[in-house]
């Protein structure tokens, strides 16, 4: 192997900055090229070696904007998490650097103590294709596509406020009858999924132009208002969004307990049942269970005891304390009117609405498209793969927190989200010029697709399981 890769050297980019005055991102960017320039170029099979899981060689590499970096010490120290890291570990991270972080001059700061290990070498079959998505980028941000319009947010925080408190007062001034509890039920509903909108722009950074302040409001707002962790929340949501649908990378398709997804998923865990000779799940009528085991009970049984946990075991304190003002708030208005087990039987029919609404929009982009193992595609060939557009209108707008601009979401996580429907038309342009193909559905027919893709996994997987009992 060469020599001139092999022998890892720390270099100062911070000194030799320093040396050159103060040039920004421009000056940084090209002492780093130069460094690596002097360091030689590396082949990529080489660089795809270091993704961490080789017991001989643990190190992980990353290639961001040409240059190759050692992160095997810097992934615990990564203020998004080293799983993040890990999960590009022997791969090009350029796109999803940029993608991530809206502050690049902040950012660079981390880049400059990091080990260079060289130049990657080019890839052409590339080059284009990130050029025109970097031109979109570019294009977005003189259009000012990521800046946030702070009355439309504050209207979000209203709307939660409102739904809130008109379901407490309206059964304050009516009574505890079954009409007010419905209404309650529904209201309190309502805020939580609007309220789960709101967050998931503050966790991706998009609402505030500083960090400090979006991650300050995530936290306020996902405890105060739902009860639950932003940490955790981004913890989980980041690797989603870092391989979306990628098996063992993506937590939202880590579902191999009740369900099996796409079409490789269901022949692993069949050869793992015929090994064992049994299956823990019939998968084949997970299209029907689905209704009972899904959407109902993932906000009250998973999301409740994974935020506890989390707290706990990472000692998340403050998290865990905001989160106990919302169960304390929600006792305070309603045991008083309907007493401990009926506010009980509230908080539960509340969280059953809110869970059945979100994972019926969240998986409505995802569970139907591709799902395989990291491939290490390109970014835009990645989230194309991963997600699906539903069709604009005011009331889908609102009912998915404009996430029906899943796509565009994906490709740019820190834009607004009121902002997204501006950028898709280009970006569906991009996808038609370079041959990838760009899903827009109904909102009907995309809740219609959760059900038979998972119908058609659940066959998959009771063909090979008992093709490979027959053959045992």
């Amino acid at each position: 192997m060469d020599d001139r890769y092999t022998k890892t050297k720390t270099c100062s980019l911070a000194s030799d900055t320093d040396k050159m005055g103060k040039g920004g991102n421009h000056t940084e960017s090209a002492v780093a090229e130069t460094q690596a320039s002097n360091l030689g170029t590396i082949p990529w099979d080489e660089v795809s070696k270091h993704n961490g899981r080789a017991k001989e060689d643990p190190s992980k590499w990353l290639v961001i904007n040409g240059q190759v970096y050692d992160v095997t010490a810097w992934t615990k120290k990564h203020p998004g998490g080293s799983r993040l890291l890990s999960h590009y570990a022997g791969q090009d991270a350029s796109e999803p650097f940029t993608a991530f972080h809206p502050n690049m001059s902040k950012v660079q700061k981390y880049l400059k103590g990091l080990k260079v290990i060289g130049k990657a070498e080019q890839r052409e079959e590339r080059r284009e294709i990130e050029e025109d998505l970097k031109n979109l980028r570019s294009t977005a941000q003189k259009m000012g596509l990521f800046e946030a319009n702070y009355f439309f947010y504050f209207l979000m925080l209203v709307q939660v406020v409102f739904c809130d408190l008109f379901a407490y007062i309206n059964m304050l001034y009516f009574g505890a009858g079954w009409g007010t509890f419905v209404a309650a039920a529904l209201l309190t509903a309502t805020a939580q999924v609007q309220a789960g909108w709101f967050q998931h722009d503050l966790g991706h950074l998009s609402v505030s132009k500083s960090r400090t302040v979006n991650r300050a409001l995530h936290a306020l707002l996902m405890g105060v208002s739902k009860g639950a962790s932003g940490n955790w929340w981004n913890h989980m949501h980041y690797q989603h969004h870092a391989k979306p649908n990628v098996m063992y990378k993506d937590p939202d398709v880590r579902l191999e307990a009740l369900f099996v997804v796409g079409e490789n998923m269901p022949k692993k865990m069949a050869e793992k049942n015929a090994a064992k000779g049994k299956s823990s799940m019939p998968y084949n009528y997970q299209h029907r269970y689905f209704f009972i085991i899904g959407p109902p009970l993932l906000f009250p049984v998973y999301f409740q005891f994974m935020t506890f946990y989390y707290c706990v075991t990472r000692k998340e304190w403050m998290d865990l304390f905001l989160s106990a003002t919302y169960y304390v708030r929600f006792a305070l208005f309603y045991i008083p009117l309907l007493g401990f087990w009926k506010t009980l039987v509230l908080f539960e029919c509340m969280r059953v609405l809110e869970s059945m609404w979100f994972t019926w929009v969240a998986q409505s982009n995802h569970i139907p498209m591709n799902i395989e193992e990291d491939q290490g595609k390109p970014w835009l060939a990645l989230q194309l793969s991963a997600t699906c557009n539903i069709q604009q209108s005011w009331f889908n707008d609102w009912f998915t927190g404009h996430l029906n601009f899943q796509i565009e979401h994906h490709l740019f996580p820190t834009m607004p989200r009121h902002n997204l429907y501006r950028i898709a038309p280009m970006a569906k342009s991009l996808c038609k010029k370079h041959g990838i193909d760009y899903q827009l559905k109904t909102l009907g027919s995309a809740f219609v697709d959760i059900v038979t893709s998972l119908e058609k996994s659940g066959k998959i997987w009771f063909d090979a399981y008992y093709s490979l009992r027959h053959e045992l």
